[in-house]
């Protein structure tokens, strides 16, 4: 199998040397548009080199992996369905609702499987959680607690293209949410503020949010995040139910210090970063396109999937900009 893969930045790089490791793998052909970032990246590896997408895909490839930034997504993945090529692209899928609507049609009415990479649904603690749910062990869902918090703040440059918060950072916990319990959110109430560096604000941003979420079920999802979480990169999942709990991150490496007499746990070391926390989950879900690739599965995580993610997060902005309930069919969709 021949792939493809578009951006070898921080997670591109990444992606290229888990690649270059499967098994179902034979060759790799990466392009960027950091040309001499880029060929050192294919010069370490051992693998070819494109001078630029369109040109990647016409050299016949079993596989595209999009990895560039954020405002090439859109095209990248119009590209990859255009060429009749399974797709995998980092989320988001597009940096607007209306162009995620539009590549949600598109990819809904083309027989090109494409994969969103939501690393969340690969972690073997959240697939523990969605299993317990499924199996009825923790009989009827009331309440989940999902927490995000980064261990420092991203560089100033990247929060204006960022999104804000809840479209950049809790969009993982609104998918993961809907992956776990199986239900659609209905409505939600958010809010947020800022005590950090004046650039959140400045971009009209929060550096710290919280989100209720009300599912179809009626269950309750509370979701919070920070982008100054000094003891660790601290991502957990509570889900509570009539016969029984699960947690999820509740492991050595919480970054939380207990304060009670005698309580060692948790020993440590933190995580430090999502890459850290989530590198066993980066792999999986790789492993997993290769097999979309190669028609053994279909998508785990579709275009539609990540628009639903993307409208419970312009749900929560229009709430904390508005200071009210926003229910999800105030949002476009489908």
């Amino acid at each position: 199998m021949r792939i493809g893969l578009a951006g070898v930045g921080r997670i591109g790089a990444f992606h290229a040397e888990t690649l270059t490791a499967l098994p179902v793998v034979d060759d790799l052909v990466v392009t960027d548009v950091n040309a001499d970032a880029g060929r050192a990246v294919a010069e370490k590896l051992g693998v070819a080199w494109a001078d630029s997408p369109e040109a990647l895909l016409a050299e016949g490839v079993d596989g595209f992996v999009i990895a560039a930034a954020t405002n090439a997504h859109a095209s990248l993945i119009r590209a990859g369905i255009e060429a009749g090529v399974p797709t995998f692209c980092e989320k988001p899928v597009a940096g607007t609702l209306a162009e995620s609507l539009e590549l949600a049609k598109l990819a809904a009415s083309a027989d090109v499987p494409v994969h969103i990479g939501f690393q969340r649904r690969f972690d073997a603690g959240y697939r523990a959680a969605a299993e317990a749910v499924a199996g009825g062990e923790l009989g009827f869902l009331h309440t989940l607690r999902a927490v995000t918090g980064d261990h420092a703040p991203p560089h100033a440059a990247y929060i204006p293209t960022s999104g804000g918060i809840f479209r950049d950072c809790n969009v993982h916990d609104f998918d993961i949410i809907r992956f776990v319990t199986g239900r659609e959110v209905v409505s939600v109430f958010a809010t947020g503020s800022n005590k950090g560096e004046s650039f959140f604000s400045e971009a009209g941003d929060v550096d710290t949010a919280a989100a209720i979420l009300t599912l179809d079920d009626g269950t309750i999802a509370q979701v919070s995040s920070s982008r100054y979480t000094g003891q660790g990169h601290d991502v957990r999942l509570e889900v509570v139910g009539s016969k029984g709990s699960v947690a999820v991150g509740l492991d050595d490496s919480l970054a939380l210090r207990s304060v009670e007499p005698g309580v060692s746990f948790p020993p440590g070391p933190v995580h430090v970063s999502f890459m850290d926390r989530f590198l066993p989950a980066y792999r999986a879900e790789l492993t997993a396109f290769a097999e979309v690739a190669r028609g053994a599965i279909p998508s785990p995580c579709t275009v539609a999937d990540a628009l639903q993610a993307f409208r419970i997060a312009e749900a929560c902005d229009l709430s904390r900009r508005e200071g009210r309930v926003v229910r999800l069919d105030e949002v476009e969709s489908l």
